[in-house]
């Protein structure tokens, strides 16, 4: 179980900012941006990889269709970075899926 999971079991806190029945947003602990949130399903995935276009078709189609609310929500509709990172190699530390969503300031390329 990952902390992530604690998270939608209400067993710790988050700041939480969005929920419906298949998805969480809360706000990111170490925030990278002045808003930084993580969008993440209800259903524990633990990476992109494990996506399966049988069983995630729709949870995937949700997942980006609720990005640009909780961005609008958060007041940074017009302008937002998502990211993925998928496996410890490319900095995945809480192997449960989830979107970074950041914005709130001039977000500089290439990221790092």
């Amino acid at each position: 179980m990952t902390i992530f999971t604690k998270i939608i079991n209400r067993e710790i806190p988050a700041d939480i900012v969005y929920e419906d029945d298949q998805c969480l947003a809360f706000r990111d602990i170490n925030p990278q941006a002045p808003v930084h949130v993580l969008l993440i399903p209800k259903t524990a995935i633990v990476s992109l990889d494990q996506l399966s276009a049988v069983d995630h078709r729709d949870l995937c189609a949700h997942l980006m269709l609720t990005v640009p609310k909780v961005a609008s929500l958060l007041g940074i509709g017009g302008g937002y970075r998502t990211v993925i990172n998928t496996g410890a190699q490319a900095g995945q530390t809480v192997f449960h899926l989830h979107i970074h969503i950041l914005g709130g300031r001039d977000l500089k390329w290439p990221p790092g």
